[in-house]
């Protein structure tokens, strides 16, 4: 009785270290979401690249904190709580990239671990600019990979589809209101 409950219990551990175990496949999630946004590329960069912005229009942003009040330059870093597809954290980004107003690209970091990469194309188009998002992350574990394709990414690409379309909502309101969504007189 005692040796089958030690053999049970080595199977289970070796199955939870399994699933814990990195895939050994190429995991890689790629989201892109993409708007139309009847505003001028720099007005856009400027709005998306500055981090305080960010909880106004994305669903999953809680709250920014750190150099959070501009566009952030290279090399600059932020810190974001978040609640992805149910999931709560908090991230480290560091800008990679910037181009303005036609790219800029972050790599975040959770628990010192790299957790994905964002990035913001800004193509000028006859109504203003054409915005597109794209989330990339690396799935870490195989239970991890096994969620993800069962239902975090579909979360994850309803939660992007939302953000975009609340981008555009924001900027397009404040360029017919007046008010831009940055100045300090907004609500």
């Amino acid at each position: 009785m005692k040796r089958g409950i030690i053999i049970a219990a080595l199977v289970a551990a070796a199955g939870v270290g399994v699933l814990l175990a990195p895939p050994p496949f190429d995991d890689t999630t790629r989201i892109r979401s993409s708007v139309e946004i009847a505003r001028d590329p720099d007005s856009v960069f400027d709005y998306v690249t500055t981090p305080a912005n960010w909880p106004k229009w994305h669903p999953s942003s809680l709250g920014v904190s750190g150099a959070a009040d501009h566009p952030l330059e290279l090399g600059e870093q932020v810190t974001e709580d978040f609640l992805v597809a149910g999931h709560r954290g908090r991230a480290v980004w560091t800008v990679l990239e910037r181009e303005a107003p036609e790219r800029w690209v972050i790599a975040g970091e959770v628990d010192g671990r790299k957790a994905g990469a964002i990035t913001y194309t800004l193509t000028p188009s006859g109504t203003g600019t054409r915005f597109d998002r794209e989330l990339v992350y690396a799935s870490p574990s195989i239970l991890f990979a096994v969620l993800n394709r069962a239902s975090v990414r579909a979360k994850v690409e309803r939660e992007s589809a939302t953000a975009v379309q609340r981008l555009k909502e924001i900027l397009e309101a404040a360029a017919r209101s007046g008010r831009e969504p940055w100045s300090s007189d907004s609500a």
